[in-house]
């Protein structure tokens, strides 16, 4: 199940807060990706799950959930403790929401292997 769920396209809905302000939107997507790397990489799924807007869900193939940190602790549970993520395009759509996509790649180790996961994503950050 969560070989399914790293390896597919997803969503995430972040809160992003005056796009216009502050002028190029890759930068600013950039800067959330960095944020959520981080709250990753330190295995913080309620510090992921706070980048998200209210009510924000995560949607994989299993569908919508919105148990965004218990969900990343399942992850961290498993053996995943790094990511890696690339901001290909940002396009601005209004003024406080932004398309954007870009890559990622997840590792880690469990008691039976090495742990690695990598695709294509998509972000609506709003």
């Amino acid at each position: 199940m969560l070989r399914t769920c790293f390896s597919c396209l997803f969503l995430l809905v972040f809160s992003l807060s005056a796009m216009a302000a502050d002028g190029d939107p890759k930068q600013k997507v950039e800067g959330i990706a960095s944020e959520y790397a981080a709250s990753f990489n330190k295995q913080d799924g309620a510090g992921i799950a706070a980048l998200f807007a209210t009510g924000g869900i995560h949607v994989n193939p299993a569908g919508p959930r919105s148990d965004i940190a218990e969900f990343y602790q399942g992850a961290f549970k498993a053996g995943f403790d790094h990511e890696e993520i690339t901001v290909d395009q940002a396009w601005p759509v209004g003024s406080d929401m932004a398309l954007a996509i870009g890559g990622y790649r997840i590792s880690g180790k469990n008691k039976a292997a090495r742990l690695s996961r990598q695709g294509a994503s998509g972000r609506q950050l709003t």
